[in-house]
């Protein structure tokens, strides 16, 4: 509806003589003035919103996302201690091994 009040210069002239009768021609520059430290305060609350909101959720998701890496890598750190650890256990059972059959075959 608003969108075909727009269309014609004719109605836009319309419209621009009626808000002069209706202000006035001393009127017209503060009422102006008026609307525009209106509509920058407006864009600036706007705009604050905005860079508001993401800041908080993105530095709280920063700061917990490195944890459980840390952790993992401690993981696999300690996991391949074990499997270390556990690969020299068998080497030397395997050797003990060796060495009781060979005892007893004497």
């Amino acid at each position: 509806m608003i969108g075909d009040l727009f269309d014609s210069p004719w109605k836009i002239a319309i419209i621009a003589i009626l808000i002069i009768v209706l202000f006035g021609s001393r009127k017209l520059p503060a009422a102006a003035r008026s609307l525009g430290q209106s509509m920058r305060i407006l864009k600036k609350e706007v705009q604050g919103l905005h860079e508001d909101e993401p800041t908080e959720p993105a530095s709280a998701a920063t700061f917990q996302a490195p944890q459980p890496q840390i952790e993992a890598a401690a993981a696999d750190a300690g996991a391949q201690a074990q499997i270390d650890a556990l690969s020299k256990q068998l080497a030397d059972l395997q050797q003990s091994v060796k060495t009781s059959d060979g005892a007893q075959a004497k």
